[in-house]
């Protein structure tokens, strides 16, 4: 609500003042809650932790920053190597297969224990994700290597190929997934279904080396 009054009604008529004060405090305070109510739901969202994001875990051809408390020249950078072995002084070989940087860590502070007086603490970061990669083939506009982060599915794969072209079989694709074995799981994926917000459960979070088969 707005009011136009001119100067000098304000200076004739204190009444007009004091209304005029009031609509503006009213109006001040309907906005402060306002503010506030916006304020208080961007609070809630960034309380909410992620939940759905999967953890990384080390693959082979990353970079590994190693540092040990105390112990400056254990501190280096390794590169995880094909079969997912490490190597450090003292610790010697350190597996990292399936594991994230902080339970490599654990792994690498208790090699290290064997001959350190009380269990170092050790901080393993990710430098480089080199290794963590997938191949999307097939029937899509750009097919290729691909690195992704932890939290990439098959249709975020796909947009990254370019998507699907006019040919593919959009029903029919496929994801090829080695295990630890070394046994290849091969896990349908139906397009059309996913883009209609059915058979959700199949748009599953990628993995380092998986390979996306569009035919």
């Amino acid at each position: 609500m707005r009011f136009c009054v001119p100067v000098c009604a304000l200076l004739m008529y204190p009444r007009v003042v004091r209304k005029c004060s009031s609509v503006v405090r009213l109006e001040a305070s309907r906005m402060s809650k306002s503010i506030a109510k916006i304020l208080l739901v961007f609070a809630c969202f960034s309380a909410v932790p992620s939940i759905f994001a999967a953890p990384y875990t080390v693959n082979p051809g990353d970079l590994l920053r190693i540092d040990v408390w105390n112990e400056d020249t254990l501190g280096r950078e390794v590169l995880v190597r094909p079969d997912g072995l490490i190597s450090l002084p003292m610790a010697g070989d350190i597996d990292t297969t399936g594991n994230t940087p902080s339970e490599v860590g654990k792994e690498i502070s208790k090699a290290l224990g064997k001959y350190i007086k009380d269990e170092p603490r050790v901080v393993v970061s990710l430098v480089d994700a080199g290794g963590n990669k997938i191949y999307v083939i097939g029937k899509v506009e750009r097919p290729g290597e691909y690195r992704i982060n932890s939290d990439t599915d098959v249709m975020q794969a796909l947009a990254l190929a370019g998507g699907l072209n006019a040919f593919a079989a959009e029903n029919d694709i496929r994801v090829l997934r080695r295990a630890l074995d070394g046994r290849q799981e091969s896990i349908s994926f139906r397009y059309s279904k996913v883009k209609a917000g059915q058979d959700l459960s199949s748009n599953i979070l990628l993995r380092s080396r998986d390979i996306v088969v569009v035919p």
